[in-house]
């Protein structure tokens, strides 16, 4: 079955812009991208779209769908009413470059920002060795496949622009966490984590978690633990007296 879906479509550059209503095409079994790509075909030849795999892997194609970050090749059209109008916008918390194209080089901005894995010393490639119930912690932050939608809907960046140069956002806080949590990573991240990357701007209202596509528990399994870490750290007497001892014995 198909029908004429009804469709408000943000076309504008760095200089301004306006929401544009379309009329197009909509097939049983397709997702918000496969009508963008029809649009482009039919009646807009120049409207930029973001995306590479349209499998739900590469992370390309977020964007904003009647006002929540969403990946457009994962949104179904079933989820809409066929009477709806269906408004498409760029990520608000990144510069726009041209129409649903945003400029994400914040995040690899962060992502060069966080200390590299970092092995014992004399350890060798091939030589590494960790049992699979202390990988499993931080295993599944490697889902993540980079689409940045936490980065844009956490408030902390998106309604606070000049949080950006102190805070690192979701995304890269959590890459924190999976290092910290690596078996075999040496490095002290926990201090890093609230001074370099801002983990104290975090109030976890777990937007975050409610927008990745993978499912990973951002909030629960990432944030709350690091910040356990950095207040057992700072606030804890009995951390506090041990560290104190361990540092005389050095």
């Amino acid at each position: 079955m198909s029908y004429k879906g009804r469709f408000r479509v943000w076309r504008g550059d760095a200089d301004g812009g306006a929401l544009a209503d379309y009329t197009v095409e909509v097939n049983e079994g397709e997702v918000v991208l496969d009508v963008l790509h029809r649009l482009q075909a039919t009646q807009t030849p120049d409207l930029a779209v973001r995306w590479n795999c349209k499998a739900g892997k590469c992370g390309s194609c977020s964007a904003e769908i009647d006002g929540r970050p969403r990946l457009l090749c994962m949104t179904r059209m079933s989820v809409f009413r066929p009477t709806d109008v269906v408004t498409v916008t760029p990520m608000r918390t990144f510069p726009v470059l041209r129409d649903l194209v945003t400029d994400v080089s914040f995040n690899y901005a962060k992502a060069r920002e966080v200390p590299s894995f970092t092995p014992p010393e004399g350890l060798a490639p091939g030589e590494y060795r960790m049992a699979q119930v202390d990988v499993e912690r931080s295993q599944e932050f490697r889902k993540c496949i980079e689409c940045f939608l936490c980065q844009d809907t956490c408030h902390v960046v998106r309604d606070h622009d000049e949080n950006k140069e102190a805070f690192s956002g979701p995304r890269f806080l959590m890459r924190v966490a999976e290092l910290e949590m690596h078996p075999l990573d040496v490095a002290d991240r926990v201090p890093a984590a609230q001074e370099d990357h801002g983990l104290g701007r975090c109030n976890i209202t777990k937007c975050c978690t409610e927008v990745c596509p993978e499912g990973i528990k951002i909030t629960d399994n990432a944030l709350i633990p690091m910040k356990e870490r950095v207040a057992d750290r700072r606030y804890d007497p009995l951390v506090w007296l041990g560290r104190t001892i361990s540092r005389r014995r050095g």
